[in-house]
């Protein structure tokens, strides 16, 4: 597992950004922090906010990392890696859904960081996409669209990907999400049902589902681009088939819609044996959902679906998904021909599990 944070040690007393920089022929940027000494204590940088020293993780593995420096907790949080094309900021811990398989429960209490992260998005390496979760991201819709708005404005290069429940857009919304650096923007919404109270009562919240349909009416208006989300778990699994007619009917907007298998993590960590649906065994209701999406000429993608637990004419559908910093492979994956294809599992997904689930292809 990649650390995303890691000990340090600054001369600051504020929290601040900073580009890591081992060439100091890189340095470009008054916020480019660069390497002076290397020794057993770790790497150690000078930049605007005075030295900075990391622990348990070399130079090299950092040039060109954005990262955010909290002298009041001793840690350093990797935003943006350099080399990876998984990189996500969490603006918040809030959310007004209460899922019952969320992989990252919600906090009531909220750290405003827009600001930092806008200056981390500036510092970012070229044609990147970053992505914004949470939380839910749109309790702060004001500061998550004034951050898109700068940040795009300056660095074109730049796209976003945003998680979000869609229960905060309003008709209001629609001129300001028609500004072209929004067309640089996905917005990754979750939609489990095509029953209100199946839907609702999976994000533990009345009127939910109803409230999503308002939301993309904005959406639409605004020519919002929208990946469609559906995690798979024993109480949505039968309504897959019927999912995929209103996603084929009603929804054709959608740029692509994308089925999950659980993630057991947060909630679903105590949840596993009443929410995981094995589809090795039974994937007849994917399989369905997949054939009535696709002869409808939707985008369909499988994330987190190990390539050899599904059947061989849809395992071009599941993608490498699980971001590289808490991706691992079980032991007899080593001999898979398509592992370099495949998602593998997370990090903390059960190794017994794993082992006894996987066939190398």
């Amino acid at each position: 597992m990649i650390p995303l944070s890691v000990p340090a040690v600054s001369e600051a007393t504020m929290p601040y950004v900073a580009r890591l920089r081992v060439d100091p022929a890189a340095a470009t940027d008054e916020a480019d922090a660069v390497l002076v000494v290397e020794d057993e204590e770790g790497p150690s940088f000078s930049g605007l906010h005075g030295l900075l020293t990391l622990e348990g993780v070399c130079a090299d593995a950092l040039e060109g990392d954005v990262m955010l420096v909290q002298p009041d907790t001793g840690r350093a949080e990797r935003l943006l890696r350099h080399g990876s094309s998984h990189n996500t900021l969490l603006v918040t811990e809030r959310c007004d859904q209460l899922c019952v398989m969320c992989s990252q429960p919600p906090r009531k209490t909220h750290v405003d960081r827009f600001a930092l992260f806008e200056q981390a998005c500036l510092l970012a390496r070229p044609n990147i996409v970053i992505g914004i979760t949470g939380g839910e991201p749109t309790l702060y819709k004001d500061d998550l669209f004034g951050l898109i708005e700068r940040v795009g404005t300056v660095r074109p290069d730049i796209e976003f990907h945003v998680l979000t429940n869609a229960q905060h857009f309003e008709a209001s919304d629609v001129d300001r999400l028609r500004q072209d650096v929004f067309r640089r923007v996905s917005w990754g919404i979750p939609l489990y049902s095509n029953e209100p109270a199946r839907h609702d009562e999976i994000v533990g919240k009345t009127g939910a589902f109803d409230r999503l349909q308002r939301s993309f009416h904005v959406l639409l208006l605004a020519g919002a681009r929208i990946e469609l989300r559906t995690v798979l778990i024993q109480d949505n699994i039968d309504h897959l088939p019927r999912l995929a007619r209103l996603v084929a009917s009603r929804l054709r907007f959608i740029e692509s819609w994308s089925i999950m298998q659980l993630e057991k993590t947060g909630f679903a960590r105590n949840r596993w044996a009443g929410l995981f649906v094995d589809h090795k065994v039974g994937f007849e209701p994917v399989a369905a959902a997949l054939d009535y999406a696709l002869l409808h000429g939707k985008a369909v993608h499988l994330f987190n679906f190990p390539r050899c637990t599904v059947p061989a004419q849809y395992r071009a559908l599941a993608p490498a998904s699980i971001s590289d910093w808490k991706r691992k492979f079980a032991p007899a994956c080593a001999t898979c021909r398509e592992q370099d294809q495949c998602c593998g599992f997370f990090e903390w997904h059960p190794d017994e599990h794993a082992n006894a689930w996987i066939s190398p292809l």
